[in-house]
């Protein structure tokens, strides 16, 4: 009797620890796999009148903006901004005038920040690289001058994806005109713009020896304030661009 009772009450030890010892063991394999989080912060709600008040409008406007672009107008131009529409959907000429003043300010500062970054870069590339050429062509050598020091050339803004751009950039070559072409909307790429050069037949030639540069446009055509859809061939004339054609 004794033998059985010490055999139960070992058994009975042995089951009120089981459930512990299981847990603990549980805990310690958790612990063990649990790798250190890399999670990302969550993006920081703004509200309406932050965004507001960033293009420079009032809570009642913005108010109208996000009900103007669930209806028809957001329907066919779905990622218009703000100012813009609002000025299409004017309700009378003081309104229009409004959102009109606003976009040139908001627009006159993003280019001049764009150009003022451009101005950092430009002498960064001196700086740090200046024997290289920004943009190669296969058999392309000396590096190309940039804007600044064509100012009594030729500018063609062109863009890619635009067959009466690369007519017109073909035309002036076979023409033997010197020009400085501009890329609208290269993104900074320069193998895109060297495949834009190669599909246009631009000669290497002519790029080794700078009677053409292959340049980023990097906002300048906005900031010409220049008129009229691309491509644009455009010269420095008195210190104002003028359109040639």
């Amino acid at each position: 009797m004794r033998h059985t009772a010490t055999a139960l009450g070992l058994l009975a030890a042995l089951l009120s620890t089981a459930p512990q010892t299981a847990i603990a063991q549980q805990s310690q394999a958790a612990a063990t796999n649990v790798a250190p989080s890399r999670e990302r912060p969550a993006p920081i709600a703004r509200s309406d009148e932050d965004v507001a008040r960033d293009w420079g409008l009032r809570p009642e406007e913005w108010t109208r903006y996000r009900e103007l672009m669930q209806g028809p107008l957001g329907l066919s131009s779905p990622n218009l901004d703000p100012l813009t529409a609002l000025g299409i959907e004017a309700r009378s000429d003081e309104e229009r005038r409004r959102f009109a003043e606003l976009q040139v300010q908001i627009e006159a500062r993003r280019v001049e920040k764009l150009l003022a970054y451009q101005r950092a870069y430009d002498a960064a590339w001196q700086r740090l690289a200046p024997g290289m050429q920004r943009v190669n062509l296969p058999g392309a050598g000396a590096a190309a001058p940039g804007m600044a020091q064509a100012g009594a050339r030729t500018a063609v803004f062109v863009k890619d994806a635009c067959t009466s751009c690369d007519e017109t950039v073909q035309r002036l070559q076979a023409e033997g005109a010197n020009f400085d072409i501009y890329v609208v909307g290269s993104r900074g790429d320069d193998a895109r713009i060297r495949e834009w050069a190669r599909r246009t037949r631009i000669d290497p030639a002519k790029v080794r020896n700078g009677h053409i540069t292959l340049n980023h446009d990097a906002g300048r055509w906005l900031s010409l304030g220049v008129q009229g859809d691309l491509p644009a061939v455009v010269r420095q004339v008195g210190g104002q661009w003028q359109r040639q054609r």
